[in-house]
C-alpha cells in the first residue's frame, strides 16, 4: 500500500455522497425488501420447529410413513427451507440487485478514473 492514500485509483469518489444517493438507496431497499420478509420467515419457521420438538411430542412423533415420524419430516423441510430460500436469493439478486448494482459500480468506476 503507498504511503499516501490519497494517491489510489478511485480515491475521488466521495463515498458518503454516493451511499446517500438514489440509485444506492434503491439498491438498499430492493435488498431489504427480499432478505427482511425472508428472514422473519425463516426464524418463525425454525422456531416453530424448535417449540413443537420440545412441547408437543405427540404430533412430532406421529408416524407418516413406516418409522418416519413428524419430527424427521419438519426437520427435513428445514434444510430444503433453506435451500430453497438461498436458491431464491441468488434469483433474486441476478435479477434485480446486481443489475442495479453494476449500474452504480459502472458509474462509480468512470468518475474515479478506474478503467
Amino acid at each position: 500500500m503507498s504511503a499516501n492514500p490519497h494517491n489510489e485509483v478511485g480515491s475521488d469518489i466521495d463515498f458518503v455522497a454516493e451511499s446517500q444517493s438514489e440509485e444506492f438507496q434503491e439498491l438498499r431497499r430492493t435488498h431489504r425488501s427480499f432478505v427482511f420478509p425472508m428472514a422473519i420467515f425463516f426464524i418463525v419457521w425454525y422456531f416453530a420447529y424448535v417449540l413443537l420438538a420440545d412441547y408437543f411430542h405427540e404430533f412430532m412423533s406421529i408416524k407418516v410413513i413406516g418409522n418416519v415420524n413428524m419430527g424427521i419430516v419438519l426437520g427435513l423441510l428445514q434444510f430444503v427451507s433453506t435451500f430453497t430460500i438461498t436458491a431464491l436469493y441468488v434469483r433474486f439478486s441476478n435479477n434485480k440487485l446486481d443489475p442495479k448494482a453494476t449500474k452504480i459500480r459502472e458509474r462509480l468506476e468512470k468518475q474515479g478514473g478506474v478503467k
